[in-house]
């Protein structure tokens, strides 16, 4: 009789699809700085307002252009409706409110907190398995952005003031996070293109409807062209192509994995500001840099599998 083993083990291939998630999480975090500009010509909800039906109308004509194709199983309405209110009506509602009501140091830090709510919505509603190396992963990825938060002495304080938009942020990253969870079965029967133009298509009008006082009140007249080209960037990179992206990372790797690609965000914008703005580039934020990208390099190492024979 004869004993053997083999131990496989495959190296951590970054693919293209982890290009497009580095991508995505690129352009949302320079949108942090474009909003903050922006939003000196644009009240809050005329901002939103305009940039998600501007979004949505590009989302509607790309994809007839490239796929021409509108229907959904009758089955799927009430997901899909669900879907639309959560993610693209309430989410934003509940984001744009709380951030101008809390520190840029809290924001961070909450959001931060968007991998874990998933990781925990997975494993109460069943929708995805996820493993082990996964939530050492998100609980790597929240220490790094603690330390970046941290390191760019940014005060995390709770005041009378600041506490309703912490909730808010809160709230928002939650529904973010449900909205995530609740994609990828439906990316199993619509492609994440289709998926996105009818999540907007129900989600983008009470986001408008909510607006209308807030339009009504808005001087379009003194937008400047730093306004108009923010707002521009806001809707087709950051609400349509990003959120496309954003998608198909979740229908080819899972929504926990793809989470965690939003804390690069923070990095991202740390890196900007080292970069081109001369910013001080902190111990505490670099050793959170490594922190994030650790977790990033453990939740897409492939399982090791171990073979023996006899």
């Amino acid at each position: 009789m004869t004993t053997g083993g083999s131990h496989i083990s495959s190296k951590v291939r970054f693919s293209t699809i982890d290009i497009m998630l580095i991508g995505v999480n690129l352009i949302w975090g320079i949108n942090f700085s474009v909003i903050k500009i922006t939003l000196t010509d644009l009240s809050p909800l005329s901002f939103e307002a305009v940039r998600f039906g501007l979004a949505s109308l590009f989302i509607l004509i790309l994809l007839w252009v490239l796929e021409r194709d509108l229907s959904f199983r009758r089955e799927d309405l009430g997901r899909l409706v669900l879907l639309g209110l959560i993610g693209n009506t309430i989410a934003q509602l509940l984001f744009i409110n709380g951030i101008a009501r809390t520190t840029a140091g809290n924001t961070s830090l909450i959001v931060a907190t968007a991998p874990i709510f998933v990781a925990l919505l997975n494993l109460v509603l069943g929708m995805e398995r996820v493993e082990r190396r996964v939530w050492y992963s998100v609980v790597i990825s929240f220490v790094g952005i603690l330390l970046i938060v941290q390191g760019a002495e940014r005060t995390l304080t709770v005041t009378d003031q600041s506490w309703i938009g912490d909730l808010l942020v809160l709230t928002g990253t939650v529904c973010w996070s449900t909205y995530t969870v609740l994609s990828k079965p439906l990316l199993q029967r619509y492609t994440p293109l289709k998926l996105l133009t009818l999540a907007m298509i129900v989600g983008t009008p009470p986001l408008v409807l909510v607006s209308i006082p807030s339009m009504k009140e808005q001087n379009w007249n003194s937008i400047s062209l730093q306004g108009w080209l923010g707002l521009t960037y806001s809707f087709f990179f950051a609400a349509a192509i990003a959120n496309v992206m954003y998608y198909t990372g979740i229908s080819r790797i899972g929504s926990a994995r793809t989470a965690l690609y939003s804390n690069l965000t923070p990095v991202i914008a740390v890196a900007v500001a080292w970069l081109f703005l001369s910013e001080r580039l902190a111990l505490l934020q670099v050793l959170g840099g490594v922190l994030v990208l650790t977790s990033l390099y453990l939740a897409r190492r492939p399982a090791t599998v171990t073979n023996s024979n006899m």
